[in-house]
C-alpha cells in the first residue's frame, strides 16, 4: 500500500499548520481543540519549515516552566523535517517513523505539503494489508481447485 492510499482513506486530508511566530500557548490550544498531536510550521501554509508536537511543548515546559508558552513555535520546532511523498510504500514509512521515534510525517510533492500521516495511519494500513493477505491465503487453501 502506498501513502496516497492512506491519504485517501483519511476523513480529513488537510494539514494543520501555524506560522513560525505563533506562540506555544496558541499552538497548544490548536492541538487541544483539534485533538491532534502535531502542527506543521509554515509561513505560507504550503511549504513546511518545521514541525511542533505535544512532546516538544512538554519538554519546553519541563525545562523552562510556563514562561515558555509565550515563546514562538520556531524556537522549539523540529527543523530537520522528515517527509515522504505519496508514492512511498506505507511499510517503508512505518519503518522510518519507528526507527526515527517520531509519529507524524508530512507528505510533500514539489516542495508543497499535500497531507500528513501518523504512525497510527501507517499501522492501520499495514493491518489492512495483512488482513487482505490472510483472506486471500485462506481462500486459496479452502477453494476446490
Amino acid at each position: 500500500m502506498q501513502v496516497q492510499h492512506i491519504l485517501k482513506s483519511k476523513a480529513d486530508d488537510g494539514v494543520v499548520s501555524v506560522t513560525p511566530g505563533t506562540t506555544l500557548l496558541e499552538a497548544a490550544r490548536i492541538l487541544a481543540e483539534r485533538r491532534i498531536g502535531t502542527v506543521v510550521v509554515s509561513a505560507d501554509g504550503v511549504t513546511a519549515q518545521g514541525i511542533l508536537s505535544e512532546r516538544d511543548i512538554v519538554r519546553c515546559l519541563s525545562v523552562t516552566g510556563p514562561s515558555c508558552l509565550s515563546e514562538p513555535v520556531e524556537t522549539h520546532m523540529t527543523r530537520e523535517l522528515q517527509t515522504c511523498d505519496r508514492y512511498e510504500a506505507a511499510d517503508a514509512v512505518l519503518s522510518r517513523m519507528t526507527e526515527g521515534r517520531f509519529r507524524h510525517l508530512p507528505v510533500v510533492e514539489d516542495g508543497k505539503m499535500v497531507g500528513l500521516i501518523t504512525i497510527g495511519d501507517a499501522v492501520k494500513a499495514r493491518l489492512t494489508e495483512l488482513a487482505m493477505e490472510k483472506d486471500a491465503l485462506e481462500g486459496m487453501i479452502t477453494s476446490n481447485w
